[in-house]
This record gives C-alpha cells, sequence and structure tokens, in this order.
C-alpha cells in the first residue's frame, strides 16, 4: 500500500513513515509544501494521505481538498491545532501531534474503513 505523506518537518515525515510501515504500507511519497503535494499527488496511486494542517509554505487542509477533488483517496490530518481543524473539517481523521503508534493505527483503520463506506 502506498502513503502520501504531507509534512514538512523532515524528522516528522520520517517517523510517520516508520509507523506507516510497522502498519502494513510498503511504498511511501512525500511533500513538504500545499504546491508540492499538489504537483506530486498527479499520477500516483495512492491508498492513504497523512497531511499536517500548517505547511511552511502553504495549508495541507487546502493541499488534501485539491486532491481529494480529482481522487477519493482517505485522510489522516496531523496536526498540533486540532481545534482549528475541527471547526473547518469537522468529519475528519485527526491524530494530535506528538504521534503515537496506537493512535495513528485507530485512524489508519477509521479513513480506510470511511472510503470502504463510500
Amino acid at each position: 500500500m502506498h502513503a502520501f505523506i504531507i509534512e514538512d518537518d523532515y524528522l516528522i515525515g520520517q517517523s510517520l513513515r516508520d509507523m506507516l510501515e510497522r502498519l502494513g504500507f510498503t511504498r511511501f511519497s512525500f511533500a513538504r509544501s500545499e504546491d508540492a503535494a499538489i504537483m506530486g499527488a498527479a499520477d500516483q496511486q495512492i491508498d492513504l494521505i497523512t497531511a499536517d494542517v500548517r505547511l511552511l509554505p502553504g495549508d495541507g487542509l487546502n493541499a488534501v481538498e485539491a486532491i481529494c477533488a480529482k481522487h477519493q483517496i482517505p485522510v489522516i490530518f496531523i496536526t498540533g491545532y486540532a481545534d482549528e481543524l475541527a471547526e473547518r473539517a469537522p468529519d475528519a481523521v485527526v491524530v494530535q501531534k506528538p504521534i503515537k503508534i496506537e493512535d495513528l493505527e485507530g485512524a489508519v483503520g477509521k479513513a480506510l474503513g470511511q472510503k470502504q463506506d463510500r
């Protein structure tokens, strides 16, 4: 399975990759900005997106909206700003930073389960 990690902090992105690998993901793509995420998602078969909400530069929610306008892909938002995200995307699957493998595992199950319900 292929995970697309949108995260501007290199170490957090690598930590996410390691955790997702433990959860069965085998392929990974990365983007560090809103524009790079939108361009990077084109022409890829993605099974899951993890996205930070605040990117430098850009906005993870805007990137996800642009990507998912063309493809239905399960999304997990990884953020230290869960309250802000709750206002902007109340139905979003969210993992609060700092990330714990147990929280990520539950969120992956929930996000992938939502895709199957569609």
